[in-house]
């Protein structure tokens, strides 16, 4: 399925601002975009196995925090990263 990657995490996808990625449930995809591009799963999930409160999954415009939540091979998945500062 195709997976829209946010500006600040292209540097793992060779700034690649879209890639193609497998799982049946969100958990599953970020493995395979971790085991493509290493580091990246880290960045989004933290030590309690939870989507990090700065990072916001959504699935065909449908926000999700569960990393059970089911996929399929058609979905589009779209990966948005919020930004700080003063």
């Amino acid at each position: 399925m195709k997976v829209h990657i946010p500006t600040p995490l292209r540097s793992y996808t060779n700034d690649a601002s879209e890639v193609e990625a497998s799982g049946a449930t969100v958990g599953e995809l970020l493995l395979d975009l971790d085991r493509q591009f290493p580091g990246l799963r880290y960045r989004m999930v933290d030590e309690q196995q939870r989507i990090r409160p700065h990072m916001k999954v959504f699935v065909n415009g449908e926000q999700t925090f569960d990393l059970a939540h089911p996929i399929k091979a058609t979905d589009y998945i779209h990966i948005l990263q919020a930004l700080s500062g003063g």
